[in-house]
């Protein structure tokens, strides 16, 4: 979206997906509105307004993409967000009209619906995450624990949440999880053996959950080290020790995260705590769109 603080990913790398889950739902057409006489000839340029009205309280996120998705229908189709995206609505409040055909505001409803309510369902949890902490430096993350198909939007609707991305795929970085380490022969060889074919300038973050493991990993040279399901005293020795050693390592929180838990969590000086929370577990935002009197 022009002039968006939120990376919205390029059409070129989106419009297939919408254009596919567009084909899924009409499929061989719209029986309904084609039944109305709304789909063919001269009755489909009938224009209609609609509006879009939250009907719950949350942050709105993916009205660019829903007005992409009208737009795929139809280029005539004016998609009017209300509200700016990542703003906090309360229940009632318009978000969006959108001026067009019959057969394009009919055909494309549920996509676009469908998306928003789930992204704004995302960005809504997240912001919840993210305010809990929000007077202190750590960062919040999300994770690779995506829809599949969904990942870069659910990550954008993360970021409107006000998280930062962690992870798009495994291509982004190196990540030592315990199953790689046991595959590598240790903390040590296998930050060795990564090191000496990634491309530069990827990064290598270890999983510890023991201080011995956070010491081998300052040891070899870790960029970023996760504490992995610490108890809160062992985390803050943890970060002492990291900070001691080289203060340029950047440290990660994860494992029991919860709104009840965040705060202290962040308040033993990590740099980042991730969750897959806001993704895996946030209710959809309803949404519902209804016709104007003309």
């Amino acid at each position: 979206m022009k002039g968006s603080k939120y990376a919205l990913p390029h059409w070129v790398v989106l419009d297939r997906s919408l254009q596919e889950w567009l084909r899924e739902d009409i499929g061989r057409g719209d029986r309904a509105t084609q039944a109305l006489g709304l789909g063919d000839g001269a009755a489909a340029m009938q224009t209609s307004q609609a509006l879009w009205i939250a009907k719950a309280d949350g942050v709105i996120a993916g009205l660019p993409i829903a007005g992409r998705v009208f737009y795929l229908l139809d280029q005539a189709v004016e998609f009017v967000p209300q509200v700016v995206e990542g703003e906090f609505v309360r229940a009632g409040t318009p978000i969006a009209q959108i001026n067009g055909s019959f057969d394009a505001l009919l055909s494309g409803e549920r996509v676009a619906l469908n998306l928003v309510m789930r992204l704004s369902g995302i960005a809504t949890a997240t912001r919840q995450f993210v305010e809990k902490i929000e007077d202190l430096p750590t960062q919040f993350a999300d994770t690779r624990k995506t829809t599949p198909g969904l990942r870069i939007l659910e990550k954008y609707a993360s970021q409107v949440g006000g998280a930062v991305n962690h992870r798009m795929g495994l291509d982004d970085s190196a990540m030592l999880k315990d199953n790689h380490i046991v595959a590598g022969g240790g903390i040590g060889p296998a930050i060795a053996q990564v090191r000496s074919s990634l491309p530069y300038p990827l990064t290598i973050e270890v999983e510890t959950e023991t201080l011995e493991q956070v010491a081998e990993a300052l040891t070899h040279g870790a960029d970023i080290i996760m504490l992995d399901n610490m108890p809160l005293e062992r985390m803050r020795e943890a970060v002492q020790k990291i900070r001691a050693h080289n203060p340029r390592v950047k440290i990660e929180a994860s494992g029991n995260v919860s709104l009840e838990t965040i705060r202290a969590i962040a308040e033993t000086g990590v740099d980042f705590i991730s969750s897959s929370a806001p993704i895996t577990r946030a209710p959809w935002l309803d949404i519902s769109m209804r016709f104007q009197s003309t």
